[in-house]
């Protein structure tokens, strides 16, 4: 009876509409890096329309049917990192934004998966979610399409790349600030945690 209930649990923690939707939208990234490389930019924009529509339908779906669970939390910012690398790598390569604009968004993310193992030394996996990073993300995600718009409607390029544009580095600079962030809730939660264990350690003395 246990191991039936421990897999009903972990079906339900995995394989759920939600967490499909999720995988579906990570499978989803080859093939628009492919169609990125191979510069088939309606093609990419479709694909990432696709992706942004189960985005929405995933979280949607997961309070309506009361589906939330860890996995799911955590497989959205992987797929929205996923797609944020593909398209700077891309895009790079094919010469259409610059190398060190895709070294900044990837050092930001070095910087914090170095901060994990110091994170999980005082007993936590991960921070509160700041909204810092995910206005970030949205201007980066939302900074792509735009790009690609202007490669495909020329006319209206000289619109539509200033705006691209600003939303690239306002996600940029908000990317890098909310890491800044959450380093210093890090240094906080370390002193706390220091603070909290010479307490203890002078209640033990004194008993």
């Amino acid at each position: 009876m246990t191991s039936g209930k421990k897999v009903g649990f972990l079906k339900g923690e995995v394989i759920n509409i939600p967490n499909l939707l999720s995988f579906l939208r990570i499978a989803l990234v080859p093939v628009f890096l492919w169609f990125l490389l191979e510069e088939m930019f309606l093609w990419a924009i479709c694909v990432l329309a696709l992706a942004g529509l189960t985005d929405f339908l995933d979280g949607y779906l997961a309070r309506k049917l009361n589906q939330t669970t860890k996995l799911g939390k955590m497989l959205d910012p992987v797929a929205d990192r996923l797609y944020i690398f593909a398209t700077l790598i891309a895009l790079s390569a094919t010469g259409y934004v610059p190398w060190w604009l895709a070294l900044l968004v990837v050092l930001r993310d070095v910087l914090m998966l170095v901060s994990l193992p110091i994170l999980a030394s005082v007993g936590y996996r991960s921070l509160p979610v700041h909204y810092l990073g995910k206005a970030a993300t949205f201007a980066l995600l939302y900074s792509f399409p735009l790009l690609l718009m202007g490669k495909l409607f020329t006319e209206a390029a000289f619109i539509i790349v200033p705006v691209a544009w600003a939303f690239v580095l306002w996600g940029v600079a908000l990317y890098w600030w909310s890491g800044f962030v959450y380093l210093w809730q890090l240094v906080l939660l370390l002193r706390l945690e220091r603070s909290n264990a010479t307490n203890v350690n002078v209640s033990k003395r004194g008993a």
